[in-house]
Parts: C-alpha cells; structure tokens; sequence
C-alpha cells in the first residue's frame, strides 16, 4: 500500500499512527516512509534512529530515479506500506494542495502490481509545532492539548495498461530530457510518455487530496 500525507510538520507522520485503527507496536506491519536525507540523515546518529523508525531517505534534487527510490521500490514489491508526502515541501498554512513531485506516481508506475493508493489529509499539526512561536522559532518539543483532525480518503485506482498505452501516443520530444532517466521503460516508454504519465498520475492524486482538504475545511467550520 502507498498512503500519500499532507505535509504539514516534521513531527506529523511519527505522532498521527497513534489514532485508532493504525498499528503502532508491530514492527513488521508498520509503514515506511520517504524522509529527506538532509534533515533526517546528518549524522552516524540519527541515520541509526531513523533506519530503525523505517525510513527510507530522499536526497532532494535527486531525481525520481535516485537510488533509495529503487529501495522505497523494493518495498512496494514486497507488499510492504510505504508512506509518502507528495508535495515535498511543508505547509502550515491553509492553502490548495500544491503541484505534486513526480516521485510518488514514479513508484506506483513502476511496481509491478499496482499499490493501494490511500490519500490522508489532517489538520491541527501546524499548532502542535508552529514554525514561528518563540523568536521565528519552532518549540524545543511538541505542545500537548491541541485538537488534530484526519481524513483518510478512498483508495485511488490507476488502470495502468490504459494509461501507458495513452502514454505511449506522446509524440517525442527530445528537447525536454531529463539527467538520469531512462531513454526508454521496460514499458517500452520514452522521456516524453513518461513525463506525460507522471503528470496525469500526479494530477488526479492532487485532485483527490484536495478535495479531502476542503471536506475537513467544512467539518471544522460546523
């Protein structure tokens, strides 16, 4: 399974497994998730601390075919949960959902059976750590009694063989090649059937996210 989070804080994924129906003790069934290397992974030390809370780490700028995007890969493979924050940027404030990184519909593209994909959206992080409470500073550590909200979406189906089909129609455009991508999928896909792939992918998963953001607007509001 892929669940895709609105990013809101650093302390987001880790504190939210908590709420009912989600396991947080069993190793084996928890999920992975995509990390920024240069955030979580600075030192001998906390690379240990996040490898063992299963996180894979991202190198931003990297490219959707980086190498620990083959590894967040093997774990759809192995039908394991990986979780991924598609915007790649943080948002405390309550705007649309931003134009998506193309790494997160790379994967599902790739694997070779398509993942559940499960839209999360929540709301009420941005005051368990405000970027910008003490000095334009983040608190030392998360403040307790504030009210969070999540919505969990319904599973988001890709009919694969249709869309790479359409992709494969792309006309070539050799003007727009990308450092590190392959000149041509197993698929049988070039850069341009690729690009236009991701971007119809990333499109109708921003769609769903979106519309769950203003559902939990709604609910707050009433």
């Amino acid at each position: 399974m892929l669940s895709l989070f609105y990013t809101c804080i650093r302390v987001d994924d880790p504190l939210m497994w908590g709420f009912k129906g989600f396991p947080t003790s069993d190793a084996k069934l928890g999920r992975w998730v995509l990390t920024a290397e240069d955030i979580c992974f600075r030192n001998v030390v906390m690379s240990y601390v996040f490898r063992l809370g299963k996180c894979v780490p991202i190198t931003r700028g990297g490219g959707i075919y980086q190498e620990h995007m083959n590894e967040a890969l093997e774990v759809l493979i192995n039908g394991g949960w990986l979780h991924s924050f598609p915007e790649g940027k943080i948002a405390q404030d309550d705007q649309p959902i931003r134009r998506l990184k193309w790494g997160t519909a790379s994967l599902i593209v790739r694997a070779p059976i398509t993942p559940i994909v499960l839209p999360i959206v929540h709301s009420g992080f941005e005051k368990v750590m405000p970027e910008t409470l003490f000095f334009g500073r983040r608190p030392p550590v998360p403040l307790c009694g504030k009210k969070i909200d999540i919505i969990v979406g319904e599973p988001i189906e890709f009919d694969m063989a249709s869309l790479k089909q359409a992709a494969s129609m792309v006309p070539h455009d050799s003007s727009s090649e990308r450092k590190g991508w392959p000149t041509i999928t197993p698929d049988g896909l070039d850069e341009a059937a690729q690009r236009w792939l991701y971007q119809k992918m990333s499109d109708k998963i921003q769609s769903a996210m979106e519309e769950l953001r203003k559902r939990l607007l709604n609910l707050r509001q009433h």
